[in-house]
């Protein structure tokens, strides 16, 4: 059993690797407080709009009662992005989690079992993985329709090849170690093989992958926001506000496009460095 020793490991690699994991970590840290505490954070309904803005102008630019201003329906842009963030993560760690509760042990069964099972569920995964990962998102939101669970399977499904296939070849190479046949020798059972033996040696790949793939998703679920097939229309969600704010730009009202745009953008970036970051850690080879 190969226990996971995230800090020993974090302390043998660069400095500049172990400055970008924490950059990492703080960015990925702080949205999770953002999502957390939005309801105390926003000063302005998410779904009502601001009556003494509507009385005179529905827009107006960042000032210190609005700060990152109004849209052109009087929504404060501020509430929206911080609602936004909680949308957006409660989606995406639902979608990468079900991959994984998938992916993982068909990943475990398929390495260790082998033979027909084995060629059946290559070659499903890899039929799966072959598809365009945002086309089959995008036609499974089609039929799915709308909705944050919905949104989650129409996500998920493409990531599951991805755990599938790290974990099985792992586990493959994992079965035929000394400690394996000794366990199955003293009387241990497949599963029990697979869960106290091969679990925790092949579960080190699973956080990088994780952290990429909710990474990836994060712009998956804006783009079927953006093509209006994400989340429900009155829940806030940054690829629907880019795209109500797009005719915005033409005018000169830059601020509806850039605080949902920034949000995604920096969100993206400390899941990335984190993953990257994670996966130099648990891999020696890249450092």
């Amino acid at each position: 059993m190969v226990p996971l020793q995230f800090p020993q490991k974090l302390l043998k690699v660069s400095g500049l690797t172990r400055q970008l994991t924490l950059i990492g970590v703080f960015i990925t840290s702080t949205f999770f407080l953002i999502a957390l505490f939005a309801p105390w954070l926003q000063a302005w309904g998410v779904l009502q709009d601001p009556t003494d803005l509507l009385s005179n102008y529905p827009l107006q630019a960042p000032s210190g009662e609005h700060w990152f201003g109004t849209n052109v329906r009087g929504y404060d842009v501020f509430s929206r992005t911080l609602f936004a963030y909680q949308a957006a993560l409660k989606v995406v760690f639902l979608a990468t989690g079900l991959s994984l509760l998938l992916g993982l042990p068909l990943g475990l069964v398929s390495g260790f079992k082998g033979g027909r099972l084995d060629r059946c569920l290559v070659f499903l995964m890899d039929t799966i993985y072959t598809l365009p990962g945002l086309l089959l998102s995008i036609t499974l939101a089609f039929i799915l329709g709308r909705g944050e669970f919905n949104a989650a399977i129409a996500v998920s499904i493409s990531y599951i090849p991805q755990y599938f296939r790290v974990v099985r070849n792992h586990t493959a190479s994992v079965k035929n170690e000394l400690f394996i046949e000794a366990a199955q020798a003293l009387g241990a059972t497949g599963s029990r093989v697979l869960s106290k033996y091969l679990f925790f040696n092949v579960i080190q790949s699973v956080p990088v992958l994780f952290t990429l793939n909710a990474a990836d998703a994060i712009l998956v679920l804006g783009g079927l926001g953006f093509l209006g097939l994400g989340l429900a229309e009155e829940v806030p969600e940054w690829g629907h506000d880019l795209k109500e704010a797009l005719p915005d730009l033409s005018v000169g009202i830059w601020w509806t496009t850039l605080f949902p745009g920034l949000a995604m953008t920096l969100l993206v970036m400390g899941l990335s460095l984190l993953g990257e970051s994670l996966s130099e850690v648990f891999n020696p080879r890249k450092r």
